[in-house]
């Protein structure tokens, strides 16, 4: 599955105008989990086994400090920068500087490198 990600759409979670739910399952997409409507319940067959171990259902990477930790160390070395390389973003400022938003900003960093990767760049 590919999940195309604008960089409008990576701002609108980096500027809060995007939902914690609806941020979190662009990551979910890309993760591979689906929601199955006959089932009602998530199907974590296309997931990578060293998420679906952890986390056989969508994890909750704005409430879970060890989910975002996960995410964090799962993006490649090359892409550690690219919110500051490709979007330009500067940090938060010391006020703003909550774990729901730097969280988000880790859930942005890992959507551009999933989007680099998959070679989707779409500004």
């Amino acid at each position: 599955m590919s999940v195309v990600i604008t960089d409008e759409t990576l701002w609108a979670i980096l500027n809060d105008q995007l939902s914690d739910q609806e941020a979190q399952a662009l990551v979910w997409q890309a993760l591979g989990y689906v929601w199955d409507e006959q089932q009602s319940c998530w199907d974590a067959t296309a997931v990578a086994e060293e998420w679906r171990q952890d986390y056989p259902e969508p994890p909750q990477f704005i409430e879970s400090r060890p989910a975002t930790v996960k995410l964090t160390r799962s993006i490649p070395a090359p892409y550690k920068q690219l919110l500051k390389e490709e979007l330009g973003f500067g940090g938060y400022s010391i006020n703003e500087l909550i774990p729901r938003k730097t969280r988000r900003a880790t859930i942005v960093n890992w959507l551009l490198a999933y989007r680099r990767q998959q070679g989707t760049a779409a500004h």
